[in-house]
């Protein structure tokens, strides 16, 4: 059985999938974390099958969501995971070596088994991203509901980096219950959002990122 298959089910046992109030203080496998050191192995390729969808927002005070459903789905290895929606932290939360992003976007996956994964692409500032133009002109105003935005649909591959090499590791949700058992993929070449941007953004939706939590001795995976 590969690694992180097993590691898999280890954490499925031994990690209740129904959250905890007291799970964010208490958990150890919490997300976000600060990749220090990783093992390097030769990992399955991330096979994208995301489709141009309709642009369908929602602002929940927090962030802003982009709800997809349009059979969009990320394949690793032999499982199939389908895209149901892309949100924005600021600053990214996870970080590399120490580095902080001004922003990540968070891809949130689900296989047909119930498994949750979160692939983050982390943003640096330079060149003006196309694909967030469009979503800056289209936030909702009033915080609600799904707002379908008319005639406007979005390239969500407009948000992924050309190199798709990441780190792999078993985390949570960033949010209260904080629940366990979440893959995490974070692709290690960023995109670039411009200064410009992240400003207008973070008039919206100030910064909103749970700060890096305890490695507690996870095995970090980085492919190769």
């Amino acid at each position: 059985m590969h690694f992180i298959h097993a590691l898999l089910l280890t954490t499925l046992v031994a990690t209740p999938l129904v959250g905890m109030a007291n799970t964010c203080d208490t958990g150890r496998l919490q997300s976000p974390i600060n990749i220090t050191a990783s093992q390097k192995q030769k990992l399955p390729s991330l096979v994208f099958d995301y489709k141009n969808t309709p642009l369908v927002l929602a602002n929940d005070g927090h962030t802003l969501r982009i709800r997809i459903n349009n059979h969009s789905q990320l394949k690793v290895g032999k499982q199939i995971y389908a895209l149901s929606q892309v949100h924005f932290h600021t600053p990214a939360g996870d970080q590399i070596a120490g580095e902080v992003f001004p922003m990540g976007a968070h891809f949130l996956h689900k296989s047909t088994n119930g498994q949750l994964l979160a692939l983050v692409v982390l943003f640096r500032l330079g060149e003006p991203n196309k694909t967030i133009n469009t979503l800056l002109a289209n936030i909702p105003k009033q915080v609600g509901p799904n707002q379908a935005i008319e005639n406007t649909s979005i390239d969500i591959y407009g948000l992924l980096p050309t190199d798709k090499a990441y780190y792999r590791y078993m985390g949570s949700l960033t949010a209260s219950p904080c629940t366990e058992g979440v893959e995490w993929i974070i692709l290690k070449e960023p995109i670039t959002v411009s200064a410009e941007q992240l400003t207008a953004y973070k008039k919206v939706f100030p910064n909103n990122a749970r700060a890096p939590q305890p490695i507690n001795q996870r095995p970090i995976l980085e492919s190769i």
